[in-house]
Parts: C-alpha cells; sequence; structure tokens
C-alpha cells in the first residue's frame, strides 16, 4: 500500500514560513471576520425581535384604551419601537399643558407631538444603521488586506528562491500559491458582510417605513381623533384644526 507524504504546503506552512507582515494581516482578517460575523448574528437577531414586534400593531388598534394598547405592544416586544413610539405621542398628548415656560411651549401642540415622534423615529433610525459601517468597511476593504498579504508572501517567496538559485516549477509554484491564501481570506472575509450589509439595509428601510407609517397614524389619532390608512396622505395639523372649527 502506497504511504501519502503530507503536504508541505498549505496555511499552516505559510504561517511558519512568515514573518511579522503576514502574521499582521493574517491576524486582521481574523479580527475583521470576528467583528462581521458578530454584527451579523446581532443585527439577524434585532431584525427578528422588530418583526416580532410588528404582530403588536392589530392588538393595539383593537385596544379599548391607548394605555392598554401600548401594554399590547409591549407583550410583543420588550423593547418594542412600536410602543415607544406610542407612549412618546401619548405622553405628548397628556403633557403638552405641562411645558409652559419651556421652548417647547411655543409649538402647537400638534407640533409638538410631530417633533417627538421625529425624534424618536431618528432615534430608532440610528440604532438600526449602528454597525452597517463597520459591515461596510469589511467588504470594501478586506479583498485589498488579502491582496496585500499576497503580494507580500509572493515578494518573500521570490526572494527566497532567488538565493536558493532554483527556479524550477516546483519550487515557485508551492510559495506562490502559499501566498494566494491571503487573498482567498480576504475575499472569504469581504463577501458575507457585503451579503449581510445590502441585506440589512434593505429590512432596515422596509421597517422604518413601517415605523414611519404608524407615526402618521397615531399623530392623526391624537390629533383628528381617529386612525387613518396607513400610508395615505398625512393630514397636516392646520387641517385638523380647520376640520375641528368646521
Amino acid at each position: 500500500m502506497q504511504e501519502t507524504t503530507p503536504n508541505a504546503f498549505g496555511f499552516a506552512h505559510l504561517w511558519a514560513a512568515g514573518d511579522t507582515v503576514s502574521h499582521s494581516v493574517a491576524l486582521i482578517l481574523a479580527l475583521m471576520s470576528i467583528a462581521s460575523w458578530y454584527l451579523i448574528l446581532a443585527k439577524t437577531w434585532d431584525w427578528w425581535s422588530m418583526r416580532r414586534a410588528a404582530r403588536g400593531l392589530g392588538p393595539f388598534w383593537a385596544a379599548s384604551s391607548v394605555s392598554e394598547g401600548i401594554e399590547r405592544l409591549r407583550e410583543a416586544g420588550a423593547d418594542s419601537p412600536y410602543a415607544q413610539l406610542a407612549s412618546q405621542a401619548n405622553c405628548c398628548n397628556n403633557d403638552c399643558e405641562a411645558v409652559t415656560g419651556r421652548l417647547a411651549s411655543r409649538f402647537d401642540p400638534a407640533e409638538q407631538m410631530e417633533r417627538a415622534l421625529r425624534q424618536q423615529l431618528s432615534s430608532t433610525q440610528a440604532g438600526m444603521e449602528n454597525g452597517l459601517t463597520l459591515l461596510a468597511t469589511t467588504g470594501a476593504t478586506a479583498p485589498f488586506v488579502g491582496l496585500f498579504g499576497t503580494v507580500w508572501g509572493i515578494y518573500h517567496a521570490l526572494v527566497a528562491i532567488g538565493i536558493s538559485g532554483q527556479a524550477a516549477l516546483e519550487k515557485v509554484a508551492g510559495p506562490v500559491g502559499e501566498a494566494l491564501i491571503m487573498t482567498a481570506a480576504g475575499l472569504a472575509v469581504a463577501l458575507p458582510a457585503v451579503f449581510a450589509y445590502n441585506a440589512f439595509t434593505r429590512a432596515n428601510r422596509v421597517l422604518l417605513a413601517d415605523l414611519d407609517a404608524f407615526a402618521h397614524d397615531l399623530h392623526a389619532f391624537f390629533t383628528v381623533g381617529k386612525p387613518f390608512v396607513a400610508n395615505s396622505a398625512q393630514i397636516h395639523p392646520m387641517r385638523a384644526r380647520a376640520t375641528e372649527v368646521a
């Protein structure tokens, strides 16, 4: 039976024959991969939690009071952004008379509520987009980091071959092939980050549109007295007051 000789080339051999620069490149790619996968898993959990929290919209509008509706939203998700929007609108509706003497008291009550909802939406959007910059940076730079490691490895391989004076194909193919592992590692780090960034960007856009529609519904409910269909024309506060006067 023929004995198989162990492969003299590979990542282990590349690491053993590498210097500080090649080791640093490998560690940088490893850290970028760990950070990107952590963000991918964390963002996936956040997206699933927000989709679960959206299930409370039906029970919210079916509730007999605003406080009961907010509790139903919180039951669907402990940190539900829908519950936070409803709480902001309800607090502003109850406390608009208590802001006398502040700068906010110069706003119309309906405009105060719109301002509070807009700030809550901005805070939610900032939380949803947190970490996406790192994913985009990893996807854009990891291939070049790996390519740098490849160029550095090929340079040292060619220098070693030149010193030894043996330029045969079997002497060149192994070290050069080893150096190309860095390029493959860079692509392996970059591709999941790019796919995740595109997926989370689209998911955030859909969720923010849903939150924005819910904020418009809340604004109409507290200013006009009844909710209107989401994504319909927004009722301006001035038009709402004109309707009440009529």
